[in-house]
């Protein structure tokens, strides 16, 4: 494969139209949002671009930085669950045998062909109050009911629907439900490149299958971890939809503030610069992924 320092006439004319569409769809429109965040309306629909730094220090407010923080402990609470169960499930995947491999890739992937607020809202139709899931423990209920009746015990008494909508549990379950492949797939990447040799010594010299789990293959597989979740906490730190569906009025995260203010307060520049801190907290994550990963690198 040619460098292509030797040959940039043939490099540019490949480059320069992603370049122009990234630039012009992109890179201008976040330029003139970043721009906004340092103005204040004057009018309906027109915007001051005066250099202040207003819209910055009311964002730091305790009111919108106690959100933030709870969008930001949110992403993380998702992150571990989605950390704890996709690595069996990607380990599962790496030691399955080569006829159900593909297909177990598959079911990780096919929630994708689906769109996502169809997805959100057939969780609605399993946690809502009549929903499948209060009405299988209902089931339940009544059947456990009538064995401790059929015994000569106190029956149960009347089952009361459990509240499993518009809180934060359907939040973090929503959220888990929508990223859980986003961890899978790295981890899947990143443990099928290992050498099962290493861990067939392990266990031959005597290490139980969670100190070599320990040990072994997470220190070898993180970059993969790493990867999964900065992939994770990412999306779910902007997540949109799923708390604005699944969330009550104390489960709303820092993206449905700033869609507030872009549409219902039409204060663009506050959103804008809401906008912004979030995008500064996505790359400081990002540096800290690739500064991680250098380091993970220099250890193997």
């Amino acid at each position: 494969m040619q460098d292509w320092k030797l040959n940039r006439t043939l490099f540019a004319s490949i480059a320069t139209v992603p370049i122009v569409w990234l630039a012009l769809f992109f890179i201008v429109p976040l330029g003139l949002v970043w721009l906004y965040s340092f103005g204040r309306n004057v009018g309906l629909t027109e915007i001051d671009i005066s250099g202040t730094f207003a819209n910055y220090a009311r964002a730091l407010e305790p009111l919108y930085l106690g959100i933030f923080m709870k969008s930001v402990g949110v992403a993380a609470l998702t992150t571990v669950i989605c950390l704890v169960v996709g690595f069996p499930v990607a380990l599962a995947i790496v030691f399955a045998t080569p006829k159900w491999r593909p297909w177990l890739l598959l079911a990780i992937m096919l929630p994708f062909w689906t769109n996502l607020l169809i997805r959100t809202y057939a969780l609605m139709a399993v946690l809502r109050t009549e929903g499948y899931a209060n009405q299988t423990i209902g089931w339940m209920w009544d059947k456990w009911s009538g064995v401790m009746t059929f015994a000569g015990l106190q029956p149960l008494g009347q089952f009361e629907p459990l509240p499993l909508l518009y809180n934060n549990f359907a939040v973090v379950l929503g959220l888990v439900y929508v990223h859980l492949p986003f961890m899978v797939l790295p981890l899947y990447a990143a443990l099928d490149r290992l050498d099962k040799s290493l861990i067939e010594a392990s266990l031959d010299l005597g290490a139980g299958h969670v100190r070599t789990l320990l040990s072994i293959v997470a220190p070898l597989a993180a970059p993969g971890i790493i990867s999964g979740v900065i992939i994770t906490f990412v999306p779910a730190l902007g997540a949109y939809l799923t708390p604005d569906l699944l969330g009550g009025t104390d489960s709303q995260m820092i993206a449905n503030v700033i869609e507030r203010q872009f549409k219902r307060a039409n204060d663009w520049p506050f959103g804008a610069a809401l906008s912004f801190l979030l995008m500064y907290a996505t790359f400081i994550a990002i540096a800290f992924q690739a500064m991680k990963s250098r380091q993970a690198e220099r250890r193997q």
